[in-house]
């Protein structure tokens, strides 16, 4: 999943992103109003985390311009904590407001909880054929058997499956998440595939993860051969 910070503080900034990085997110920090707006309203993210007191346009106009176009979540995250405050973050269409200073434990659990309310509200698992991965255990298991995932793994495996029957090309794959631009020299996206093939389809019937020739990957059961398949080898 991919996360906008929008933080001037350099030192909460820094903090944010390598928290939520470990935690196996993938995250792009901004440090003012506007550049945090045009991100918000040009890429694709899971949820933003907006400061109120920036540079150029401030957290509450950014909201305001966001929620005439699309409605990603948005957890506000500032100093300021009066309840007038909070409920004017609110009114504008934030999903949650947590004040600072903040414990990250609390901050992670409230992203998690925010994530959580764009699936269905008793949907803990997402299932294609016989694979399921479990989002709060953030593990995977097939045919009865749990299978471990490194923090990657998970991003990539959540990516595909959430994304079931859609063919992703390599560079939204890299961007969703690596958070880095595709590079033709570069085989991290191939390379990865193929560790969570030998993990989720080696061992297994039907195989879920194709190569679509010349367009990308899609995670799918499959009746019969797709023409457009270049066969299981990335």
């Amino acid at each position: 999943m991919r996360i906008l910070i929008v933080e001037d503080e350099p030192r909460t900034g820094h903090y944010l992103q390598k928290g939520l990085n470990e935690a196996g997110f993938v995250t792009d920090w901004v440090e003012d109003g506007v550049t945090g707006l045009h991100q918000a309203e040009t890429e694709h993210y899971d949820l933003v985390i907006l400061d109120v007191m920036l540079p150029g346009k401030d957290g509450w106009t950014v909201l305001q311009n966001l929620r005439r176009t699309q409605s990603t979540p948005v957890l506000f995250l500032t100093a300021r904590d009066d309840v007038d405050d909070r409920v004017k973050g609110l009114e504008l269409g934030a999903d949650d407001y947590l004040a600072k200073p903040f414990d990250f434990v609390e901050l992670l659990a409230r992203v998690r909880s925010i994530l959580r309310r764009g699936q269905p509200r008793d949907a803990t698992t997402l299932q294609v054929a016989d694979l399921e991965l479990d989002l709060t255990r953030r593990k995977a298991q097939r045919l009865g058997a749990t299978i471990l995932l490194t923090a990657k793994e998970f991003a990539l495996l959540w990516l595909l499956m959430r994304r079931e029957g859609e063919i992703l090309p390599r560079a939204t794959i890299a961007s969703q998440v690596w958070d880095m631009n595709f590079n033709s020299d570069t085989n991290v996206v191939d390379a990865a595939i193929r560790r969570l093939r030998a993990k989720i389809d080696d061992a297994y019937e039907p195989k879920l993860i194709h190569t679509v020739r010349g367009m990308g990957y899609v995670l799918e059961e499959r009746r019969s051969a797709d023409p457009r398949d270049a066969g299981s080898a990335p």
